[in-house]
């Protein structure tokens, strides 16, 4: 087997969809797991839809990612440049090789001209297809004698050179994923390969690319399947045959009901990020949330993409991505689509969340303190983090979770104040002060006997006196065990905290 080399290619259109961000982690599994190279080729042809930011931004968001490459436009290599239009003056070279073997030809027909067949074809309620059955009645070096094209090369026509698509020949794809692909000739339009403006398109010089950087296998989206065809075309017309990259066309991922493809236009709409990363419109301004600034941890965004179109084999779901690596395969890649789960995304984030160190919580919910202005001692930020990890689904429940430690209440749930709070209350919570103020053991279990042998020898209702120590500490029905919140908050505070419930609530 040759060496394995493959490739993540995206254009700078735009911020990178979860799906592209799919597609590099398959590419770089399938790398890993065969000891070959992994690159990154930014694919700018098409220099009218190119965004500011977006090369950085896809680059950026595939190191966050954890994602590595060992080639590509970032870190250069043996084939750089890896830019695309870094490398247009080359293309050309490969376009006119076409023209002289007669497997691609001039065209001068004017974007004018074309609309006004589309239209005439509209109204025979037909489509107009440049290839084949129409090439021979159109403005192109197969009509035009030598020296009429020699005359407009010379005189600075506008032109394309297209593929000369054959007629009525079935060309097959063998794909690793879908198997045997064939499809008619007929059926394909004479592509325009390149513009006389320098540019080649994306079909001409990713063909080129993926010849000249020695790739081995081309796994990328369903989406570009039509293409294939194509590209096959080309491999055979540059006699580049014995050379041809397998492929792998990778199944969609699809909205959670599964009507349809997920697209960069669902985003926040449906209530969840569909890119890695925050991203900024520089046109609009608008802004689209990412699975970062979420509050998703990387391992638990890779882990989720990996298993949407692609199992182990297994029940196992937390996989790391040495285990990844380890594991994956294309023929355990699927055909068929994949539903993207919002809930089961942020089932994985718990999962990971949840399992960190309480020294790594510290110092993701102690950033969040720092956001909020709030001064709080590593100590007590570590105290705190125990209680409230297996409650976090994403980074910013940390807060959420636990802001009551660090600021207390300002006001208290009227409904849990209608059900619990009593005029013989304040009484009661007086008599507990008194009993934590004198209380040596302040921890948990020691506070948690404590209270609850209190509650026993006044013959009190368990439910009523905790929840009330609850309300009085929080400000609701919500947060860890009474003991750990009192523990943790310590005697001084506990006790203020109770002062001013009565104060406030006494009235």
């Amino acid at each position: 087997m040759k060496e394995v080399r493959v490739r993540f290619a995206p254009s700078p259109t735009g911020p990178l969809h979860i799906g592209g961000v799919r597609t590099a982690l398959y590419n770089y599994l399938f790398a890993r797991k065969h000891h070959g190279k992994f690159l990154l080729r930014i694919e700018d042809t098409d220099q009218t839809r190119f965004v500011p930011g977006a090369e950085n931004y896809i680059i950026e968001s595939l190191q966050w990612s954890g994602i590595q490459f060992d080639e590509g436009v970032h870190i250069g290599g043996p084939y750089a440049p890896y830019r695309q239009s870094d490398r247009k003056e080359m293309y050309h070279q490969y376009a006119m090789q076409l023209i002289n073997n007669e497997t691609a030809y001039y065209a001068f027909d004017t974007p004018e001209e074309l609309e006004a067949l589309r239209k005439d074809f509209e109204s025979r309620k037909e489509t107009f297809q440049y290839g084949p059955q129409t090439r021979m009645g159109l403005r192109n070096s197969l009509t035009l004698s030598e020296n009429d094209v020699k005359t407009l090369l010379e005189a600075g026509e506008h032109y394309v050179i297209r593929v000369r698509i054959p007629d009525h020949e079935t060309i097959v794809v063998q794909d690793l994923i879908r198997g045997l692909v064939s499809v008619d000739s007929h059926l394909l339009d004479d592509k325009v390969l390149y513009k006389s403006d320098g540019m080649p398109t994306y079909h001409l010089a990713n063909v080129v690319d993926d010849y000249l950087m020695k790739i081995s296998h081309v796994i990328r989206g369903e989406e570009w399947l039509p293409s294939a065809p194509l590209h096959v075309l080309l491999y055979r017309y540059f006699g580049w045959e014995a050379d041809m990259p397998e492929f792998a066309h990778l199944p969609l991922l699809l909205k959670p009901d599964g009507n349809g493809k997920l697209s960069k236009r669902d985003g926040d709409r449906l209530g969840f990020p569909v890119f890695p990363l925050r991203w900024t419109d520089p046109k609009s301004g608008e802004v689209s949330s990412g699975y970062r600034e979420s509050g998703y941890l990387p391992e638990a965004f890779i882990n989720m993409l990996a298993l949407l179109g692609w199992n182990p084999g297994t029940e196992q779901e937390i996989l790391s991505m040495d285990e990844l690596i380890e594991l994956f395969s294309i023929d355990r890649v699927g055909k068929s689509g994949s539903k993207f789960d919002p809930e089961k995304a942020k089932w994985f984030n718990h999962h990971y969340l949840s399992a960190l160190p309480d020294e790594k919580i510290a110092g993701l919910l102690g950033k969040i303190l720092i956001d909020k202005g709030i001064d709080a001692t590593p100590v007590l930020i570590l105290s705190v983090c125990p209680l409230i990890k297996e409650r976090a689904n994403l980074i910013p429940d940390l807060w959420e979770q636990s802001w009551f430690f660090f600021t207390p209440p300002v006001s208290y749930d009227e409904k849990v104040v209608q059900k619990f709070w009593k005029p013989e209350t304040p009484a009661l919570l007086n008599r507990i002060s008194d009993l934590l103020k004198k209380q040596d053991d302040f921890s948990t279990d020691a506070l948690d006997i404590a209270i609850k042998s209190f509650i026993h020898d006044n013959e009190l209702g368990m439910g009523l006196v905790m929840n009330t120590l609850r309300l009085v500490l929080v400000g609701g029905s919500f947060g860890p065990g009474v003991a750990a919140i009192i523990s943790v908050l310590g005697k001084k505070e506990a006790q203020s905290r109770i002062e001013k419930a009565i104060a406030y609530l006494g009235n």
